[in-house]
């Protein structure tokens, strides 16, 4: 009989408390609904508002080489016609560079670099120091004006398999960018984007 008593009052205390401990789970589980529906919305409005910074920032590819040149080229460096390779490539080492413009007068009429020092005249086996720097310069090299945008100067030197572009307007050379040029620029304003991504998402 006492048996039986003890089990039906645990029965009753089981029957009282259910309810209760019902009602505290879901208490809990509204509050973690609630929770995670407010971290979520948090979440979608930062990616929200990242897209939108960035669609406002500029295509950096849809730059003009004129924003490249503003960044700070290093001016053109250039030889006459005549001048002999062996001077001519002494002049690339001095100036670090990997190309030099050659000039008829104020008149661009072709491009000497190192690509051409090798064929042309090593492999071909002239001796630089007789050869003159117009029989082994590449004629008619490819121009791009200061309005082109990067994007369309960067599938310029990919597609022609070229490493120099003479930036010419009206005739007068402003520069020679290089492929290495375009892509350091390219990076480093990508690197900007990057930065500007991280202050936006860093709290002020």
């Amino acid at each position: 009989m006492r048996k039986f008593l003890d089990r039906s009052a645990a029965v009753i205390v089981f029957a009282l408390f259910s309810p209760a401990t019902h009602a505290v789970g879901l208490e809990e589980a509204q509050l973690f609904v609630g929770q995670a529906g407010l971290y979520a919305l948090v979440l979608i409005m930062i990616v929200a508002g990242v897209y939108s910074y960035f669609r406002q920032l500029p295509d950096k590819s849809a730059a003009t080489l004129q924003a490249v040149l503003n960044d700070g080229i290093d001016a053109a460096h250039s030889v006459e016609a005549d001048a002999l390779v062996a001077e001519c490539v002494r002049k690339m080492t001095d100036e670090k560079t990997g190309a030099l413009l050659v000039m008829n007068g104020a008149k661009l009429i072709g491009i000497f670099t190192e690509r051409d020092a090798v064929s042309r005249v090593l492999a071909a086996g002239r001796d630089p120091r007789d050869t003159r720097i117009v029989e082994v310069m590449t004629t008619n090299p490819y121009c791009v004006s200061p309005e082109m945008t990067v994007g369309v100067a960067m599938e310029l030197v990919t597609e022609k398999q070229i490493r120099h572009l003479p930036v010419v307007e009206n005739g007068k050379v402003h520069a020679v960018l290089s492929s290495r040029d375009l892509t350091h620029w390219s990076g480093k304003n990508r690197r900007g984007r990057v930065h500007a991504l991280a202050g936006f998402a860093t709290p002020s």
